[in-house]
């Protein structure tokens, strides 16, 4: 499909989804490093146990990345217990922390900085950390242009053929940048969107006749 028609497709999908739901103030979170902090924690849970999980965090005083390092790993994991493997997971949050750290000082500002270039690698090395939790605390928590993609995305994309049902992280990525301008906002709210979508109506069993993009046709 030539970029133009494809450019042009997506902003439609936007437009629709937008009318149907208005905006969605995503993500959820009080501060850069609460964003972080949920981002990591909502793999293979939902949003919340993780909102669980912060809150007791934040009532306690303990949403602090020294802290949280300096907090025995054990005991880490038993205040991560709601959000589910959590023993996998206060060792991902070690990790980061670890990376933060050293990298960046504890300093949000001075991450955010960083050239997108260079700190999307950055995070994908740090073990525990895959594409879309890495997106999600560029895009989310410091600002920077990338898109989230996961699997309501890719869901609604390939049932709308706008793209195939084996496309890669990178290239349903790639279709979203290379034909949208680098807009933070965009981004943001069209990843939004498409999960409000997916959760409400593009499941794995599609609820098709009351969605919004019930008739949108996007072949031809």
């Amino acid at each position: 499909m030539a970029a133009a028609r494809m450019g042009e497709l997506l902003e439609e999908l936007y437009q629709k989804l937008w009318d149907a739901f208005g905006p969605q103030g995503w993500w959820p979170g009080e501060s850069p490093f609460e964003v972080i902090l949920g981002a990591i924690l909502t793999q293979n849970t939902n949003w919340n146990n993780v909102a669980q999980v912060l809150a007791g965090l934040k009532a306690e005083g303990l949403l602090n990345p020294r802290t949280l390092r300096e907090m025995p790993e054990a005991e880490l994991a038993r205040r991560l217990k709601p959000s589910g493997y959590f023993n996998i997971k206060a060792r991902r949050v070690k990790n980061f922390l670890d990376f933060f750290a050293q990298h960046f000082h504890d300093s949000l500002k001075e991450m955010a900085q960083e050239d997108l270039g260079t700190l999307r690698p950055a995070l994908l090395g740090v073990k525990g950390i895959g594409p879309e939790t890495a997106d999600s605390i560029l895009l989310y928590a410091l600002n920077q242009p990338t898109f989230v993609v996961d699997a309501y995305t890719h869901r609604v994309l390939s049932r709308h053929h706008l793209a195939p049902e084996d496309c890669s992280y990178n290239e349903l990525q790639d279709l979203f940048m290379v034909n949208l301008p680098a807009d933070v906002p965009l981004y943001q709210e069209f990843h939004a969107l498409l999960v409000r979508l997916g959760k409400e109506f593009c499941r794995p069993r599609p609820r098709c006749a009351p969605c919004p993009l019930h008739e949108w046709l996007t072949s031809g």
